[in-house]
């Protein structure tokens, strides 16, 4: 992989959150391309729980300042960065106050979802490719993890197909076992159709709980990774008749030849 360039968008990393097979794989994936002189950059979102001063995260100026639009209101963007220590990765941070600064991921004290993560999922993908634009940095492959990010595919198809910088862009999904239960909230399809994305792509967000929000995420990549040997048969079913490339599940310890030799086929 060297000197290609991957981005990778995750809904969870360590070491900023607690260890999952998300948050895991966010880690290790960009770290073994890192180590064969891939070019990577990392974007996750800035949750409250994330411990500022303990992982020193800054906010870059220059990156921040810019309003994206969610559901027909302005919403400001700030970036922070931070630097995976032993590592020489950076990771970018995606931030709002009004969706990022409670003091947890996806759900409060109780266990019950944010009825606003579809609109923290949209921002969270409009923020990611409006800050890549603004670093100018052209991205071989984008590699999404966690349904938090899974709105970026939906995006880049449709929000930003004219933009020329990603015109040779490839996205690869990677889709876990089942995250959360229930859904979304059932007008995440009208705010996403408010970005003029026509319906007809979208038609799995009627209901948006977590099979149907990585089937549309699907729809919009160009690969697909199984990632999780927890995979319910019907997500694994859809990818298989999907006709995108796919990767089946790769055990942790066998997964760096494997991605290799995938990226590479989807190049």
């Amino acid at each position: 992989m060297k000197d290609k360039r991957i981005l990778y968008v995750s809904s969870e990393v360590v070491p900023y959150l607690a260890e999952n097979e998300v948050s895991l794989m966010s880690y290790d994936v960009p770290k073994m391309v890192n180590d064969q002189g891939g070019q990577i950059r990392i974007f996750m979102p800035r949750y409250g729980n994330i411990n500022e001063r303990r992982h020193q995260l800054h906010e870059v100026i220059r990156l921040s300042g810019m309003n994206l639009v969610v559901n027909d209101l302005d919403m400001p963007l700030i970036i922070k960065v931070a630097s995976i220590p032993k590592e020489r990765i950076q990771v970018y941070f995606i931030d709002n106050d009004e969706y990022f600064k409670r003091k947890a991921t996806f759900a409060d004290e109780d266990g019950v979802m944010y009825p606003d993560n579809d609109e923290r999922a949209i921002f969270f993908a409009k923020g990611v490719v409006e800050t890549v634009k603004k670093l100018n940095w052209v991205p071989d492959i984008i590699h999404v993890h966690g349904w938090m990010a899974a709105m970026l595919p939906i995006y880049m198809k449709h929000y930003y197909k004219n933009e020329a910088l990603f015109s040779e862009t490839k996205i690869v999904t990677s889709v876990y076992g089942q995250s959360f239960d229930g859904t979304l909230d059932v007008e995440m399809i009208n705010k996403v159709k408010l970005d003029g994305i026509p319906e007809e792509a979208v038609a799995d967000l009627e209901v948006p709980n977590y099979e149907n929000v990585l089937k549309a995420a699907i729809l919009h990549s160009d690969a697909v990774i199984i990632a999780s040997n927890t995979l319910s048969s019907s997500l694994t079913k859809f990818i298989e008749s999907s006709e995108k490339p796919f990767l089946p599940f790769v055990p942790k310890d066998a997964f760096a030849e494997a991605y290799t030799k995938f990226y590479n086929e989807v190049l």
